[in-house]
């Protein structure tokens, strides 16, 4: 199915949660053994959450054997102020790939909502190269072409020292996290540019130096699509 003209982004939400479901249960059967895809949220790149999921344990801790009742006032005192810390969970969500509880690769669709503001933009430029500096392979699809001349592929190619030609939207770009090198970190892309009108390419999801999934963004999106009812004819007055 040609890729749609996203111009009017209207109905978007109708497909992005139903194409990222379409790409993680066509992803899952071609993963190598011990390799695990689930959608998960951005905690799960600072958190030590397996699988999307916080491991939590309840500990019942001893009195240090050095603390009498009869210790200074200073070992013992009151902290100046307590308070509750929340952390502000994205709602938006991504497939990820792992391999025995590590992060090792993500699947990012963007939504209007990641750059309608400046500072929206500027918060998930960092989350796209959040996963790079954590050696997350990463592959973004873009195919929302507002705000014009805006692109986080080229944003991500200037922070990360990429020189190449412009990389405006609709795109596919994929990023491989590679070994340390003595000027920094080698890292490999591949840019799909999209057309509409044309069949969406396929492009690889590294899964580490040696290995990666060609993801069929076609078959995917055209099931998303089929699914979200994008393309049925409107019904006729009367009707």
């Amino acid at each position: 199915m040609p890729i749609h003209d996203w111009t009017d982004d209207r109905g978007w939400s109708s497909i992005h949660l139903v194409w990222q479901n379409q790409l993680l249960e066509w992803l899952k059967p071609r993963l190598p053994k011990g390799f695990r895809a689930y959608l998960g949220g951005v905690p799960a790149l600072t958190v030590d959450s397996p699988n999307g999921r916080p491991d939590l344990s309840v500990h019942n801790w001893k009195p240090h054997p050095n603390l009498s009742d009869d210790a200074t006032p200073s070992a013992r005192a009151a902290p100046d102020r307590e308070t509750v810390a929340t952390l502000a969970v994205d709602p938006l969500r991504a497939v990820h790939v792992d391999l025995h509880g590590q992060l090792i690769a993500a699947i990012e669709i963007v939504s209007p909502r990641n750059k309608d503001r400046p500072d929206s933009r500027d918060r998930y430029t960092n989350r796209y190269l959040g996963y790079l500096h954590n050696s997350v392979h990463l592959l973004l699809v873009d195919v929302l072409p507002r705000p014009a001349g805006f692109s986080f592929a080229d944003r991500i190619a200037a922070a990360i020292g990429i020189t190449e030609e412009p990389c405006p939207v609709p795109y596919a770009v994929s990023y491989r996290v590679g070994e340390p090198v003595p000027e920094g970190t080698l890292i490999a892309r591949w840019v799909r540019p999209f057309r509409i009108g044309d069949p969406l390419p396929g492009i690889q999801l590294p899964l580490n130096v040696y290995q990666s999934v060609l993801v069929d963004l076609e078959h995917t999106y055209q099931a998303a699509a089929r699914l979200a009812y994008l393309d049925e004819p409107p019904d006729e007055p009367g009707a």
